[in-house]
């Protein structure tokens, strides 16, 4: 093993070593996650001793013997790895300073074994939930590897290069809920409960080893039918022990079996966490330089060669790129520019056929020719195009359509609010989700979103409208204190009032009996809300509520900017934030509401500057955790909470608890 990283990787030698690609330099960073979706901290990068790694691997097995639970609080070295001064930074340029994390959901060990999952994109909300998935660097995975990963440990799977392309779910109830599956059938066949290797494996260990079976043939068939540009199957590994993966939410992967003798799992598992983490602050930097994708061969991280990448797939990129260094939705990209000019001119008849293509196959077709269209949203007609596509009765045509008005920017904003009125709930949803992207931060964007979020029958169509309203009040802050003052306050109320008026259901898995991969809309409910868990304390039931949940999402995002951005919201959020922290039976509205208190007194530190309320708060919020025996602890250290505070908190409780 060789001492030093590397900056790149021998593909052609099959032993080769350690992965040993780290993207150091941010712009870098940046443009590999922007088109790659996909990015490996080292260790080295972290900025923390190489014996904290050794210290939480042996800890974790220790406790994973013992069958006892493994989580943040039974484990805090793990946040040290979340406030490591290299993740911090590689967030901080991802989806910005003050990035959040999703409480009680998946932040705890992994460990992989005999089966496989096939091929899916995480649920985009928490646990099981579904939201309209963002293009822009919204919400991204963070996985950690305390332990070295061979390649026959089972590293993760992925398919870079996957973020922009997805499955229809609107009417597809096979992918109903959270997670977009690649081939469902998997799931119907009983396959998934096969094991692939391992001492009740019918496979040959050959076969594992040089990964012949039925299920490896599979898996890789599957990516390969979709006939996406660039898509491979990239297992992650090996890695290092302290490893950090990021990558998109939309990112196509699965959780892999091991292919090592299994006698010797028990002596060395294969550990990974994984966190959910999300932006609260709209990108303010300056436009990045032209950047001309075919000077690079290939891909140091995969070997993918990237100059295949069509002009639909690099205009993808381009405005991505564009929009995560600064937030603005034009690129200077001088390359870029003259392609488009050159190749459509002011006719748009061939790009409007391409949205239009039937297929999953043709799914980057259309959203390259939706974004193509944005790039060129001055004229008249390729607007027109977008327009008509959002109001298509096929849901892959008005997807494609939704991400390229979402790239036009706020001269959108009319065709938007006019869909608002549309009979169909696919167009109102795709509107309310275009108007957190890019509608104007104005009145009337965030009067037709509050109407949506109070009155619209859907609730799917009000839990978009929910999440819009978090986007727009982050980007008003991160375009000025003026637009901010008039567009926060008026937005946290709206959620705040949504709050007293949406309830909790019980966990479509539950009301259904049957598995959260099978569960169906209802008159009730028209999405996927989640599956339900009990996490142990007779206070939480298993219930939850899509537009409750992105409500308080959108509070997290607004209380990150501190108490003055509220204004004279302040009081209602904090009494409502404190009342949901006490007594709502849905755990993740609980741990949101947590947070967002939190946020709101340590992401300020202005005491002498601080209202009365929030100094009563200050007071208050140790007994207000307190009422909890749980709590999202790596959420609340990444607020800002210490972690010794904390720790203290949680004494308190359980020994209330106990009296």
């Amino acid at each position: 093993m060789r001492d030093n990283l590397q900056s790149s990787v021998d593909f052609d030698n099959d032993s080769r070593d350690l992965l040993a690609y780290t993207p150091i330099e941010p712009n870098r960073l940046l443009r590999e996650y922007c088109s790659r979706g996909l990015v490996v901290l080292s260790p080295e990068s972290l900025g923390v001793s190489g014996d904290i790694h050794k210290s939480i691997y042996e800890t974790e097995k220790e406790l994973f013997d013992a069958r006892k639970t493994i989580d943040a609080h039974s484990m805090p070295e793990v946040c040290a790895i979340l406030s490591s001064p290299g993740v911090v930074d590689a967030c901080n340029a991802i989806l910005g300073e003050n990035w959040a994390i999703v409480p009680f959901t998946h932040n705890a060990p992994f460990p992989s074994g005999a089966r496989d999952q096939h091929w899916h994109k995480d649920d985009n909300g928490p646990f099981n939930g579904r939201k309209h998935r963002h293009h822009q660097a919204v919400q991204a995975e963070l996985l950690y590897y305390p332990q070295a990963v061979q390649l026959d440990m089972g590293p993760t799977a992925t398919v870079p290069y996957s973020q922009y392309w997805t499955f229809n779910h609107e009417e597809n109830h096979d992918n109903f809920a959270g997670a977009d599956h690649l081939d469902f059938a998997y799931h119907l066949s009983g396959m998934e409960w096969i094991p692939v290797s391992g001492p009740k494996s019918s496979y040959s260990q050959q076969d594992i080893v040089e990964q012949r079976t039925d299920h490896d043939v599979r898996m890789r068939s599957a990516v390969e039918k979709l006939e996406w540009p660039l898509n491979k199957p990239f297992e992650v590994g090996p890695l290092h022990a302290g490893s950090v993966v990021i990558y998109s939410h939309n990112l196509l992967h699965r959780g892999n079996h091991r292919r090592d003798a299994w006698k010797t799992w028990k002596q060395r598992p294969r550990f990974m966490w994984r966190f959910w983490l999300f932006r609260t602050t709209e990108p303010c930097g300056e436009l990045p330089p032209a950047y001309d994708w075919r000077t690079e061969s290939n891909d140091g991280l995969t070997g993918v060669d990237t100059r295949s990448a069509s002009e639909d797939v690099t205009s993808v990129w381009n405005y991505h790129l564009a929009w995560i260094h600064s937030g603005h939705r034009k690129t200077n990209s001088e390359v870029q520019e003259a392609t488009v000019t050159n190749s459509m001119g002011a006719n748009f008849k061939h790009l409007e056929d391409q949205l239009r293509l039937k297929g999953e196959t043709n799914e980057p077709k259309r959203i390259g020719a939706a974004y193509r269209l944005a790039h060129r949203a001055e004229y008249p007609a390729a607007l027109d195009v977008l327009h008509r596509g959002l109001h298509d009765d096929l849901e892959s045509v008005r997807r494609a359509a939704t991400y390229g008005l979402a790239a036009v920017g706020s001269s959108c904003t009319p065709i938007l609010l006019a869909a608002t009125a549309s009979t169909s709930r696919w167009v109102r949803k795709a509107a309310a989700f275009c108007l957190g992207e890019a509608g104007e931060l104005a009145k009337p964007v965030v009067d037709e979103l509050t109407t949506l979020l109070l009155s619209d029958p859907s609730v799917y169509v009000r839990s978009v409208a929910a999440s819009a309203l978090g986007c727009v009040g982050r980007r008003a802050v991160g375009e000025s204190e003026d637009t901010a003052a008039a567009v926060v306050p008026v937005s946290s109320g709206a959620l705040v009032q949504s709050l007293s008026l949406e309830p909790n259901r019980l966990a479509m898995d539950k009301a259904q009996g049957r598995s959260i991969k099978l569960v169906r809309p209802t008159d009730e409910c028209d999405v996927c809300e989640g599956i339900g868990i009990d996490y142990g304390e007779d206070r939480y039931e298993p219930v939850r509520s899509a537009v409750r949940e992105n409500a308080l999402w959108s509070l997290v995002v607004l209380c990150s900017h501190g108490p003055a951005t509220l204004g004279q919201s302040l009081d209602s959020v904090i009494q409502c934030l404190t009342e949901i922290a006490i007594s709502d039976k849905n755990v993740f509205c609980a741990g949101f509401a947590m947070d967002a208190l939190n946020r709101l007194l340590h992401l300020d530190c202005r005491v002498s500057s601080r209202p009365s309320v929030l100094k009563q708060l200050s007071v208050e919020l140790p007994s207000i955790l307190a009422t909890s025996t749980i709590h999202p602890t790596e959420s609340l250290i990444r607020g800002g909470l210490p972690i010794e505070q904390l720790q203290a908190i949680k004494e308190e409780a359980t020994l209330q608890a106990k009296l």
